[in-house]
C-alpha cells in the first residue's frame, strides 16, 4: 500500500485511506450517492439543506435527505446562520437517519451568501463556533464541517477557523482550497494543508482540484490530509473512486473504464433516477451526458439528441447506436484531458 491515512470520526466510523464523495447541489441525490458508493466513495454527502425548511417541513429539503441502507456511512449537510435553527435541523437530520452531520460553511454562491449563510460566515468566525457548537451539543452524531481558506486571498483566516471549530465540537474539517472569491476557477492550494493540521488535532480533509487517480494518490500523500474529498471530477466519471483505491493499494493504475462500461452505468444511472423521481428524473439526468460522453468522438452531437429524448427506449438506442458507430470507425480511444464539468455549487 503506498499510503497509509486513517480517518476516524467514532468507533462506527474508522477508514483507512478514506476517499469521499463531496455534496453537490443538483448533483449527489440519492441515485448518485448510491452509484458513488457502490463504485468507491467511502463516505457520501447529501445536497445542501437548508436549516429553514428543515423546521418549517419543506418536502423539498426532506427529499434530498432519503437515506439507503446501502450508502452508509452517509452525511446530511444543512446550512444556515441562525444557530438554534441550525441545531433543530441537526436533530432532524439525524431523526432522518444520517451518520453525520456536516455544516456548509463554503458555499460560494450568491443566493447563500446574501443570507449570511456558507462562505458569508467565513467573516464571523466567532458564530460559524457558536453554530457548531449548538449542532454538536443537539446530536449523538459527529458534527463536521466544510470550509474554505477565508472570504478572499486579504483575509485568509482558515487557522483561526480551524482552531475555533476543534474548540465549538467539530470532529473534522474539510477545506476546500480556495478563497470564495475564486469560486471554482484558479488553483487549489494544498500547501495549506500542513499548516492547518498543526494547529488542530482533529481530522483534516482536503479538497480542490482532485481530478484524477494519480491526483488523488498525490492529494492523500499531502502531509497533514487524513482524507481526500473529490467533486466535480465524479460528475460523469464515478470510476475515479474505485481506480483511485486500485492505485492506492496497489501502486499501478487501474485500467479506466471503456467506453461500453461508461454507457452502460450512464443507463444504470439513468435508470435509477427514473425510479427514484419518475419522469422528473430522466428530465433531471440531462446534466449527466456531458460527463459521461466527456472526451469520446462526436460527443457533442449525440449529447444533442439525448438532452431532447423523453422516453429512456430512446435513450438506449442513442447510445447503442452511438457505441457502434464508435466500434466500426475504430474511435474508441477517449480524451482524457478534456475538461471536466462545472457543477452548480462546490463546496
Amino acid at each position: 500500500m503506498l499510503v497509509d491515512r486513517t480517518f476516524e470520526l467514532n468507533k462506527n466510523i474508522k477508514i483507512k485511506n478514506a476517499i469521499l464523495l463531496a455534496p453537490m447541489e443538483g448533483i449527489t441525490d440519492l441515485p448518485f450517492r448510491l452509484l458513488c458508493k457502490e463504485l468507491g466513495a467511502d463516505i457520501v454527502y447529501t445536497e445542501f439543506v437548508a436549516s429553514e425548511a428543515l423546521i418549517r417541513d419543506v418536502e423539498k429539503s426532506f427529499n434530498k435527505m432519503l437515506i439507503d441502507k446501502k450508502e452508509r456511512p452517509v452525511a446530511i449537510q444543512i446550512f444556515g446562520s441562525n444557530p438554534k435553527v441550525m441545531a433543530e435541523a441537526a436533530k432532524i437530520a439525524e431523526e432522518e437517519g444520517a451518520d453525520i452531520v456536516d455544516i456548509n460553511y463554503g458555499c460560494w454562491v450568491k443566493k447563500v451568501v446574501n443570507n449570511n449563510a456558507g462562505a458569508a460566515l467565513m467573516k464571523n468566525p466567532e458564530l460559524m463556533a457558536e453554530i457548531t457548537n449548538e449542532c454538536s451539543a443537539s446530536v449523538k452524531i459527529p458534527v463536521t464541517i466544510k470550509t474554505r481558506l477565508g472570504w478572499d486571498k486579504k483575509s485568509i483566516n482558515i487557522f483561526e477557523i480551524a482552531k475555533l471549530q476543534e474548540k465549538a465540537g467539530a470532529k473534522a474539517i474539510t477545506v476546500h482550497c480556495r478563497t470564495r472569491d475564486m469560486k471554482i476557477t484558479g488553483k487549489a492550494d494544498w500547501t495549506f494543508i500542513p499548516k492547518i493540521k498543526k494547529e488542530i488535532s482533529i481530522p483534516l480533509v482536503l479538497n480542490g482540484d482532485i481530478s484524477s487517480p494519480q491526483v488523488a494518490l498525490e492529494a492523500i500523500k499531502t502531509e497533514g490530509a487524513d482524507a481526500i474529498m473529490i467533486g466535480r471530477a465524479a460528475v460523469g466519471n464515478p470510476f475515479i473512486f474505485s481506480e483511485a483505491k486500485y492505485l492506492f493499494e496497489n501502486g499501478e493504475e487501474m485500467p479506466p473504464a471503456t467506453i461500453q462500461k461508461r454507457i452502460d452505468v450512464c443507463i444504470k444511472h439513468l435508470e435509477n433516477c427514473i425510479e427514484y423521481k419518475g419522469q422528473q428524473g430522466l428530465y433531471e439526468f440531462r446534466k449527466h451526458y456531458s460527463g459521461y460522453l466527456r472526451g469520446m468522438f462526436g460527443a457533442t452531437n449525440v449529447r444533442q439528441k439525448l438532452v431532447v429524448s423523453e422516453e429512456i427506449n430512446d435513450i438506449k438506442k442513442i447510445l447503442s447506436d452511438y457505441y457502434d458507430y464508435l466500434v466500426e470507425n475504430d474511435r474508441l480511444s477517449i480524451n482524457n484531458h478534456s475538461e471536466i464539468p462545472k457543477v452548480q455549487c462546490r463546496r
